[in-house]
């Protein structure tokens, strides 16, 4: 049975006034003002007083994420372009300096040893980004926000045109599952030269991103930026020379079974050689498997398999659907890929993702519900630093949600060969997803530990990572 949620209750504002707009900065610096200048003088009072803050900042972050979720949405807007910019450059920067001040005050208040134990982690994440915190590095983390948002401007504007017709680059997946060879291969090298046009513009992002994370990290003590992220990351208990002897393990534990599913697979499509056009067609010969046709039938399928798993589930499920807390399909303008956000002071999340009628879109809906549930599951706790779990943890709710789901796949498919066919499918790309995950972060390391590093070494580490993790596929 799922964790009871009471989805009816509300959290009205008690300090920040109703009338305050998390957009205008002469409402927010008196609420700053108001909480520097009253320090608690009991342990209850200063529990009331993180409660305070937490309002604040739950308030802020929502205004904030609003006005991403907006951008993320319609990234060819000008006008949410401007909403997202200007909060990113003109607020963000004036919260930063206050709201260390609120954690230098908690840390100094003689009142937080007397706590009661569930704020010992607390202590420990506020003692962590004030020892982080730099001035000089706000202005530099603002350009970095705003080259992040630029990159997804670009990517949000890939289109090909296809047998006549204009597609979004998620929209070009189905066509790498028809059984047609010739014209798998003929969208995948289409897809390929249009991410190649933008590739200079990308290069030059990245290469300012990098030589900002670099100063941040400098100007915060650190050799370089690997360093840094693991602790402004809160990555308090592993080292990154643990994540090194995880790929390691990958290496030597998964890719010999990822082998022999790739070795499988080129036989039974009776092919002499993998391409890359050849990893999503099923290998049977079979159609492909087109579980819904629109976002209203996506929505209604999950939301009969999230009742079967549990009528709670489904309960919540439908607090989002209700509330226009979903945008799934694809579409020109939209940014790539998928998340789930939070609106910290609505305490509810906001799903995003494209779907074009893949069984993959079926469990990215199944994955992002998890990490719904989960977040809805923390809604009524008071302090917004523990209304989200580490990313460490927080996909076992995702990819649990997805195991769970997989016995009630018969809601989308009518053949039980089917649903078998999904599930099998969902399993091999679970296998598959660590050597992936293995060639990112392995690539990371590289680019955050070679500071000055050309784009041509960039690039070579990358093929080098690549085929490491990539073995049995000609590109």
């Amino acid at each position: 049975m799922a964790l009871a949620v009471d989805l009816d209750q509300t959290f009205p504002r008690r300090f920040v006034p109703v009338e305050a707009d998390m957009g205008i900065w002469e409402h927010i610096e008196p609420l700053f003002r108001q909480l520097l200048d009253a320090p608690p003088e009991s342990p209850a009072a200063l529990e009331r007083w993180l409660e305070d803050v937490s309002e604040l900042l739950s308030a802020l972050d929502e205004e904030r994420t609003r006005r991403y979720v907006a951008m993320t949405c319609q990234t060819d807007d000008p006008e949410r372009e401007k909403a997202f910019l200007f909060y990113i450059e003109h607020i963000v920067p004036k919260v930063k300096p206050l709201a260390h001040a609120l954690d230098e005050a908690y840390l100094r208040s003689a009142h937080s040893p007397g706590l009661p134990p569930r704020y010992r982690l607390l202590d420990r994440l506020i003692e962590n980004r004030v020892a982080l915190f730099r001035p000089e590095n706000v202005p530099l983390e603002t350009e970095e926000a705003k080259l992040k948002q630029q990159y997804q401007k670009i990517t949000g504007a890939m289109t090909v045109t296809f047998r006549g017709r204009e597609h979004t680059l998620q929209q070009m997946a189905r066509y790498l599952e028809e059984t047609d060879r010739p014209l798998r291969q003929e969208a995948w090298e289409l897809v390929a030269r249009r991410r190649y046009q933008d590739r200079e513009a990308i290069e030059e992002i990245f290469d300012q991103l990098l030589a900002l994370r670099e100063t941040i990290a400098r100007n915060a003590g650190f050799a370089d930026y690997r360093a840094y992220a693991f602790r402004q990351r809160e990555r308090f208990d592993y080292t990154p020379e643990d994540c090194l002897q995880f790929h390691e393990a990958i290496e030597q534990a998964v890719l010999p079974i990822v082998r022999g599913l790739l070795e499988q697979r080129r036989r039974l499509l009776g092919v002499e050689v993998l391409r890359p056009w050849d990893l999503q067609v099923d290998v049977l010969g079979r159609p492909p498997l087109r579980p819904f046709e629109s976002a209203s039938q996506l929505v209604s399928g999950v939301d009969a398999i999230f009742a079967r798993v549990d009528p709670d589930l489904a309960a919540q499920f439908r607090f989002m659907r209700d509330r226009a807390l979903l945008d799934l399909e694809s579409r020109k303008g939209k940014a790539p890929g998928g998340y789930q956000s939070t609106l910290n002071e609505l305490r509810a999340p906001f799903i995003f993702m494209n779907a074009v009628g893949l069984d993959d879109d079926l469990r990215t809906l199944l994955h992002e519900g998890g990490h719904a549930f989960h977040m809805l599951a923390a809604r009524r706790e008071p302090l917004i630093d523990y209304r989200s779990a580490p990313i460490e943890f927080a996909e076992v709710a995702s990819m649990g949600m997805e195991m769970l789901a997989s016995p009630h796949l018969g809601v989308f498919y009518a053949s039980p060969a089917d649903a078998r066919r999904s599930y099998r499918e969902m399993l091999e790309k679970i296998v598959g997803l660590f050597p992936w995950v293995a060639t990112i972060d392995a690539f990371q390391h590289w680019v955050y530990t070679h500071p000055g590093h050309s784009r041509e070494q960039r690039r070579d580490a990358w093929l080098q990572v690549f085929w490491r993790f990539r073995p049995g596929v000609d590109y």
